[in-house]
Formats: structure tokens, C-alpha cells, sequence
């Protein structure tokens, strides 16, 4: 489970089983599962005054703060991985690797999904 900075409830990291790589029988995950909608799926509304729906809904109240549903906009890889360990020549993802969102939310890991193996 991870949550974002900016939205208002948790979501679960999809990983794709693409590097046939498994790991307590879930699929192991990349830095490079960051993919938004693929990997990230929304974290219910999103708070963030860089978005532009929420702008464009705070305007429209004239100028009350204006959650809009979140669309999580990642466009870098997880940082920093686990560079002593690679899945299909990528550093691994564990639970202490952050994201950065478009608008400006971090995302962080709250609850692993993977507790028997470590990377």
C-alpha cells in the first residue's frame, strides 16, 4: 500500500509480472513500475494547487480549496532503488523508495506487500 502526499486515500502498487521475476509469489517489482494508471492507480481526490483540475475547481468556488478526483501524473522512475539488486537489468523496488508526482505529491510506501523476501 502507498499513499500520496496530496491525495486522500491509499492505493496498491500494481506490478506487472513482464520480468517473470517472483517474489513471495507476487511479481517483484522495478524502479520502473511507475507508470501512472498501469502501476499507480488514483489515491481518491487529490488536494494539490499544481494540478490543474483542482485550480480550475478552486476558481470555479472562488477560491475555496477544491479537491478534484486524482489522476497521478509520475514521470520519473522510484527513487533511489536498490541498485545491489537487479530485476531485468533494473534496480529493485523495496518500501523505502519514493515517487514524485507532477503536482507535486510525494508517494511513499506505508504497508509492503512483500514481507519475506529482502532486497
Amino acid at each position: 500500500m502507498m499513499t500520496c502526499s496530496f491525495g486522500v486515500a491509499p492505493s496498491a502498487l500494481v506490478v506487472l509480472p513482464a520480468n517473470k521475476v517472483m517474489a513471495g509469489g507476487v511479481p517483484a517489482a522495478t524502479i520502473m513500475d511507475f507508470a501512472p494508471m498501469v502501476n499507480i492507480p488514483p489515491f481518491g481526490m487529490c488536494s494539490s494547487m499544481s494540478n490543474p483540475t483542482v485550480i480550475a475547481a478552486t476558481a470555479a468556488a472562488l477560491g475555496v480549496p477544491t479537491p478534484m478526483p486524482c489522476i497521478p501524473a509520475t514521470v520519473a522512475p522510484w527513487t533511489p532503488g536498490v541498485p545491489t539488486t537487479k530485476i531485468g537489468e533494473m534496480d529493485a523496488l523495496n518500501n523505502s523508495c519514493s515517487l514524485t508526482c507532477m503536482w507535486g505529491g510525494k508517494i511513499q510506501f506505508t504497508a509492503p506487500a512483500q514481507t519475506t523476501v529482502m532486497v
